[in-house]
This record gives C-alpha cells, sequence and structure tokens, in this order.
C-alpha cells in the first residue's frame, strides 16, 4: 500500500482573510478615523476663521472684476449684492454678466451666520474694504471673535 504525503492528508486551504484579520484591520481604521476627526473637531474656531478668510479674498477678486469690467466699484449702497444681481440704483452697470461675479447667485454670509461689511473707502483709507466682525458680530474682540478685514490679508 502507497504511503500518502503530508499534502495530500492536509485539508485544501480556502483563500481570503481570517475574521481576525479583518477585525483588526477594522480597528485600525477605527483608531486612525478617530484620531482625524478629534484633531479636526477640536479646532472649529480656526477653521471658521480660515473660511472667513477664503471668502474675504473671493468677495476681494469679484470686485475686482467688477472694478476692470464696469470701470468702478459698486457704491455703498450698492453693496456687495451688486456681485451677485444687477443693481437698481445709480451708477447702473452697462455690461452686467448675465451669471454676476459670483459663482453662487446669493451672497455669502460669513461662517458665524452675519452679513459681510463692505466699506468704500475702507477704515484707513483703502479703496474699499470688506469685513467681518467674526463670532461675536461686534467689533473688536480677541481670538475668533477678532474682526477679519481685507484691508489686513
Amino acid at each position: 500500500m502507497k504511503r500518502r504525503t503530508y499534502t495530500e492528508y492536509r485539508r485544501p486551504t480556502a483563500e481570503g482573510f481570517t475574521l481576525i484579520e479583518i477585525l483588526v484591520v477594522v480597528m485600525i481604521i477605527a483608531i486612525l478615523a478617530g484620531i482625524v476627526s478629534i484633531n479636526v473637531l477640536s479646532k472649529p474656531a480656526e477653521a471658521r476663521v480660515s473660511a472667513a478668510r477664503m471668502q474675504i479674498k473671493q468677495l476681494q477678486t469679484a470686485l475686482q472684476m467688477y472694478r476692470t469690467e464696469q470701470g468702478r466699484l459698486p457704491t455703498q449702497l450698492q453693496g456687495l449684492e451688486a456681485l451677485v444681481k444687477l443693481p437698481s440704483t445709480d451708477p447702473m452697470p452697462a455690461r452686467y454678466p448675465e451669471e454676476g461675479y459670483l459663482e453662487s447667485r446669493t451672497l455669502p454670509k460669513d461662517p458665524w451666520g452675519s452679513e459681510y461689511i463692505y466699506l468704500i473707502p475702507g477704515r484707513n483709507g483703502e479703496v474699499f474694504e470688506i469685513v467681518s466682525y467674526g463670532s461675536d458680530s461686534e467689533p473688536g474682540g480677541e481670538g475668533d471673535a477678532a474682526d477679519l478685514s481685507s484691508a489686513h490679508e
């Protein structure tokens, strides 16, 4: 009688991962996701300040495009609203683009839900200034309540 070798007695192995291997991978992913979310969620104030700065830059760029195409900035009365819809007060723009000057047809609010303030001229002699009063919606303040201005960017 022929003797069987070890490989002949061995059961064929199933291909794939064991439950333990899958659980270890899931745990590693969960730990990494927890670390990332803790780092992101622990700094919401900084994220809002950064978002406000980006929006102010976008509004500045749109105002500069408006000035280039129209030969002047929107008046204080027309405000930033002139970037998203044709102004209804003089001086009327001669060739206002159908899509406005921002990607959205609505004017963005700052990350704390307040309107951006448009000053022409700016408080320190700038041609114009865009201001967010921060989390407290009041002039002055510190931290995330500090004023953000296009004049100081």
